[in-house]
């Protein structure tokens, strides 16, 4: 084939050398997508520092792909289920960020024999990096606890057992703006959480209708961190039998919402301030899938 160009006759191999000849060797062809898994984890752990976990968590990376590849679409999740996997796979994600750490109690192995392993063999064969937060997220500030608190209106919050500094530490105590009735309270924890129902038990001679100005609260299981606080309620995802029961003769409310409902909906505010801190070169993703297994039959 020849190409006629005015008094010239080019074959296409010499048009295409023409062509590339006049591309300034400062041009590239190719395109930076995403950012690098370090600058990720250098995000999270500006936002909350690994220094910020309880000394028996597992928190931070826990699993790197062997051979590195930038992060475009991040999943994250409550809790990293199976089916959770599945999902962030399906949805082209190269990171999930899990609240919950899946890898707790040692793995001996990692085969098809439980869930667990499975899912470890899934991220490790689809080269999908893990990174768990956890109790940072809880104490820090502007994280899970502070979030559960945000259900009210705060006129004073601290840290029950604080940390690092007086904003840093385990739950929260709080004051509410000329205090609410307790029943007040029930419904603001159901519109915070999107739950349409929680447990409620009344504390000794108190009813529904007497006023609340000082909630202690501590997302998931809270039974250790609040007791014997002094408070008109006590809000958390889950208590011991008896931790519930000691508080209610007290004349404490305590209001249980299952576990990970306590902790779920941060990730809803979580996704838009870390696709921010990314500078919107990641694509932030909340799992569609992740629920509290127990449900209101």
């Amino acid at each position: 084939m020849i190409i006629k160009l005015g008094r010239f006759s080019l074959t296409p191999s010499i048009v295409l050398r023409k062509i590339s000849s006049n591309i300034s060797p400062k041009m590239s062809t190719s395109v930076t997508v995403g950012v690098p898994l370090k600058k990720v984890t250098s995000v999270l752990e500006d936002f909350a520092p690994k220094e910020l976990s309880e000394s028996w968590d597992n928190t931070g990376l826990l699993v790197e792909p062997y051979t590195p590849r930038n992060v475009t679409k991040i999943l994250l999740t409550n809790d990293l289920t199976e089916d959770v996997a599945l999902e962030a796979n399906h949805r082209a994600c190269e990171m999930i960020i899990s609240y919950h750490p899946p890898i707790f109690a040692p793995l001996k192995s990692v085969v098809q024999r439980s869930w667990k392993e499975r899912v470890i063999s899934l991220l490790l064969q689809n080269r999908i990096a893990l990174y768990s937060p956890h109790t940072s997220w809880d104490c820090v500030k502007g994280g899970v606890n502070d979030w559960l608190a945000s259900a009210f209106s705060i006129c004073e919050s601290r840290p029950i057992t604080p940390g690092q500094n007086p904003t840093t530490g385990a739950g929260r105590i709080i004051t509410i703006i000329g205090g609410v009735t307790l029943s007040n309270v029930v419904s603001q924890v159901k519109q915070l959480t999107g739950l349409n129902h929680v447990r409620l038990a009344v504390g000794k001679n108190k009813s529904l209708e007497d006023i609340v100005t000082k909630i202690a609260l501590c997302a998931g299981s809270g039974g250790s961190v609040l007791k014997g606080v002094a408070a008109d309620v006590y809000l958390s995802g889950e208590m011991l039998h008896h931790d519930v029961l000691d508080a209610a003769q007290k004349g404490i409310s305590v209001i249980l919402t299952n576990h990970s409902d306590s902790e779920r909906g941060f990730l809803r505010v979580f996704c838009t301030d870390l696709q921010e801190r990314l500078d919107n070169q990641v694509q932030v993703l909340v799992s569609s899938v992740d629920r509290d297994p127990l449900i209101t039959a």
